[in-house]
């Protein structure tokens, strides 16, 4: 008998044929032994007749579901779902994909060959079963598992060697896909990282945990409840389809004004683009440079008003400060024409309003991600027409204004991935689910496989989680604003290039800027890597503050000093790239907030009373109507 743990293939050819041959019998004999537990025997119980007579049950159900479903769909003349998955537009990824993979490659089979053999030899014998198997071993002696992953950290998963072996042998596949797709030569950057990302999509899209027949918790499941769970899933499945969204969280959970978004204000202007929110104050004394924010618009705001505990917005009135924010209107047909330009002027327009509405010369502004680009934009153009004045302070919540280091985003923006997009564009305007299934993908693990397993496999019900419905709640983005988005700044970066981009007539430049600036970053961020917020640092020619932020693009943001959670970084410094920074950085356990107000503070502390139209909705005051208002219930 070959001894498995001798090599397969010598230096000068391949594999012996009598080798492969030996172990191949060897293998086949360990597979009986394998499979073993799963095969009936006389003293196996029969079935209990009543779960006889409910299988048939849970299947003409899961039937009537998907014959109801065909027939809707039938009636409909694109559905979503069609265009989301339509072949044509995915396969030539697909193809180029697989091209850039040494996969067809004699050696690469081979040695995936051989390792393969002694991964089974290796994980059958902690069963006893194989040449390599332990006398008298036992699950509670047998060695670890070569390879472990959190989606297979139920104990099920090693009880049985079929399930070991199973998920075992996708993580070595996984393990080696992943290493060809980093070692690819030849290719620009930007086609280096598609094809380790694209990579990651196929990887986490095959795992053995997403499918009933081949994860052990399912198929337990599916006895425990004779099926009904596949037909809970199903019905799930089914729902989702429909809106053309995968569900998160319990969507009756939660209502804006109730229980999210509930921090008392009122809506105190208005355009077609946006909605101008007046937060009510908090303390009898307040700093007299209000405090305009604006949050995305890819995103509802209310990200930073989620409740009470974790309302950013809130927090800031309590520190002293009279707040507004931006609510920004989902696009739909009348939006076709918008384009940057519009979002640009709306941030000028809210600044004069505030400006006007306070009697103020200045205002503090917050920009978060996308609408912090703007408001670098937005900043430049001020100074280019000499008003730069009209800002106090400026910061940035995790936004990028160089692309070149733009993150796994940039996997999505090539010419052939923008003309895709285009064909999904309808009435002027892309659907707010497309982005939001894109950026499902950048977390596919967590936001899309561990979904489909608890909501689609075992049926569970889903949690109430308001960070994610917030997340699900998305929003209508205009085709051309995207578009130019997508090609000018992640493609072509032209927003770093003097002069290259012009709004409104006007040639913008960053290095204009000198209103001081606070820019945090998330050590975790996936959206906007760190290495990419640090480059504003780079352009600015006013003072500025860099702050690392423990967590990503939402909790590295979102992170209330009650809750105790995360660290931020400093350098006082002059460090001139993000590695410096982190060398000499001193490290603050908690939220990042209390630097960030005392920075606000150090800027301008002077305080007025907290009267007249510092309380939206007061004596002689005229408003729109209340809080969180209607563009954020816009879909």
């Amino acid at each position: 008998m070959a001894d498995p743990a001798k090599p397969t293939q010598t230096p000068d050819g391949p594999m012996d044929p009598a080798v492969i041959e030996d172990l191949l019998r060897q293998q086949g004999e360990a597979m009986q032994a394998l499979f073993a537990p799963f095969l009936p025997t006389a003293s196996t119980p029969p079935p209990d007749p009543t779960d006889l007579q409910h299988w048939p049950m849970s299947a003409a159900k899961l039937q009537k579901m998907w014959l109801d479903f065909g027939a809707e769909q039938a009636g409909q003349s694109e559905p979503m779902l069609a265009r989301m998955t339509d072949p044509a537009r995915w396969t030539s990824m697909f193809t180029d994909w697989y091209s850039a993979l040494p996969l067809a490659q004699t050696e690469t089979q081979a040695k995936l060959w051989e390792d393969g053999l002694e991964l089974w030899t290796t994980v059958l014998g902690r069963y006893g079963i194989g040449p390599r198997a332990s006398a008298g071993a036992s699950a509670d002696d047998a060695p670890a598992l070569p390879r472990k992953d959190r989606r297979f950290a139920d104990p099920r998963w090693a009880d049985q060697p079929w399930f070991a072996l199973l998920h075992q042998t996708y993580l070595l596949l996984a393990e080696r896909l992943t290493a060809m797709a980093a070692e690819t030569k030849g290719m620009p950057p930007e086609r280096q990282h598609q094809i380790e990302f694209f990579t990651k999509i196929v990887v986490d899209a095959l795992s053995p945990a997403n499918f009933p027949m081949t994860n052990p918790v399912v198929l337990e499941r599916t006895l425990e409840t004779r099926g009904e769970n596949l037909v809970k899933g199903a019905e799930h499945l089914l729902a989702d389809l429909r809106k053309g969204q995968l569900t998160h969280t319990d969507p009756q959970a939660f209502e804006l004004g109730r229980n999210i978004a509930i921090t008392p204000g009122k809506v105190v202007y208005e355009t077609p683009l946006f909605q101008l929110i007046q937060y009510s104050p908090a303390t009898e004394q307040v700093l007299a440079v209000p405090l305009l924010i604006f949050p995305p618009w890819i995103n509802r705001f209310y990200i930073l008003d989620l409740n009470p505990k974790k309302s950013f917005i809130r927090w800031a009135v309590e520190q002293g400060l009279t707040v507004f924010v931006v609510s920004w209107k989902s696009a739909d047909a009348s939006m076709a024409e918008i384009v940057w330009d519009d979002y640009v002027l709306a941030q000028i327009e809210a600044i004069e309003v505030v400006r006007e509405r306070l009697a103020v010369p200045q205002t503090h502004v917050i920009g978060y991600c996308v609408a912090g680009t703007t408001l670098a934009a937005t900043l430049a153009l001020m100074a280019r027409r000499g008003e730069a004045d009209k800002v106090r302070s400026a910061t940035f919540f995790t936004a990028q204004v160089d692309f070149e280091k733009a993150g796994d985003l940039k996997s999505f923006i090539d010419d052939s991935q923008i003309k895709l997009l285009e064909g999904m564009v309808t009435d002027g305007y892309l659907d707010g689910r497309y982005l939001a299934a894109t950026f499902n993908l950048l977390r596919g693990t967590d936001l899309i496989w561990n979904y489909v397993v608890s909501n689609y496999l075992l049926g569970e019900e889903y949690p109430a989680f308001d960070l994610l419905h917030w997340n699900g709640d998305t929003t209508n983005l205009p085709a051309k604003w995207h578009k130019s988005y997508l090609e000018d700044l992640y493609r072509d970066n032209r927003l770093i290039m003097p002069d290259s981009l012009e709004i409104d007539g006007t040639p913008i430049d960053l290095h204009l800027i000198s209103t001081p600036c606070y820019i945090q970053a998330g050590r975790e961020d996936h959206i906007a890597p760190a290495e990419s917020v640090w480059k504003l640092t780079r352009l600015l020619s006013g003072p500025w503050r860099f702050l690392l932020a423990g967590s990503g693009h939402i909790a590295g943001v979102v992170n209330p000093p009650d809750a105790g959670k995360y660290q931020f970084w400093r350098n006082d410094g002059a460090p001139t790239t993000l590695g410096e920074f982190i060398t000499g950085a001193r490290e603050t356990k908690g939220s990042w907030w209390p630097d960030w107000i005392d920075w606000i503070r150090e800027s301008d502390a002077a305080a007025v009373p907290a009267k007249g139209k510092r309380v939206p909705g007061g004596r002689g005051d005229r408003v729109i109507e209340d809080a969180p208002g209607r563009y954020v219930k816009m879909r």
